[in-house]
């Protein structure tokens, strides 16, 4: 594909990312340390190595990403946003948090906005939330007003995916997020992405970030 003019180095949109449930500190410390060497946007680990990956890149010019609620979302949204004010007071300036996505499709908007906005409270002044609405499992018209609702209660991006689902990120689906929401609101793009090519599509589809455990990978590749 020809290449798409960016806005910033290629690694800037990469949150290097390790959320494997045998994942272990001394692989997140590789983590860290890739992510210093490449410089990524940020680390994305999961919410019990927050502390550990912000101690490793506490002034490197890459930023701690927590997951919360993750992967299914089907947490409490008071518990969802313990997890998150937990991860942020150990060092976290990012959190992606899973929407309820069983209320969504149930058409109970109220408790998609009103779990989204607790962790968006929870974390205010301290880091930034990307909502990620599992878009594998909705239906287009669901996808939109996930967004809607992110964008509604303050969260700063809207996520495709986990990784963790039965699919990842489309162009389809980061154009339809990116038309959902204002300017203001960034999108990311996340799952199954695992080369330079891919990312480019994601970045000209209007995503902002794209999560990736392949990020070293994707910009090495000329």
């Amino acid at each position: 594909m020809p290449e798409i003019q960016l806005k910033k180095p290629l690694a800037k949109y990469i949150d290097h990312t390790l959320l494997k449930t045998d994942a272990t500190p001394v692989q997140i410390k590789r983590l860290c340390a890739e992510a210093e060497e490449y410089q990524f946007a940020s680390v994305c680990v999961n919410s019990c190595y927050a502390k550990l990956a912000h101690e490793c890149l506490r002034g490197r010019g890459v930023a701690v990403c927590c997951v919360v609620g993750f992967p299914l979302g089907a947490m409490s949204p008071r518990a969802m946003a313990y997890e998150a004010r937990c991860a942020a007071e150990d060092g976290a300036s990012e959190i992606d948090m899973v929407i309820p996505v069983g209320a969504l499709k149930a058409g109970d908007d109220e408790t998609v906005r009103e779990t989204i906005g607790a962790v968006v409270e929870a974390v205010t002044g301290r880091a930034i939330v990307k909502v990620i609405i599992e878009a594998c499992l909705l239906t287009d018209e669901e996808k939109v007003r996930a967004c809607r609702l992110a964008e509604s209660v303050g969260a700063a991006f809207v996520k495709t995916s986990t990784g963790f689902s039965s699919g990842g990120a489309t162009e389809h689906d980061v154009a339809l997020m990116r038309k959902s929401v204002s300017p203001a609101v960034q999108v990311k793009a996340a799952g199954g992405i695992r080369d330079r090519e891919t990312a480019l599509k994601m970045i000209a589809a209007g995503a902002d970030r794209i999560g990736a455990s392949a990020g070293i990978q994707i910009v090495s590749e000329g």
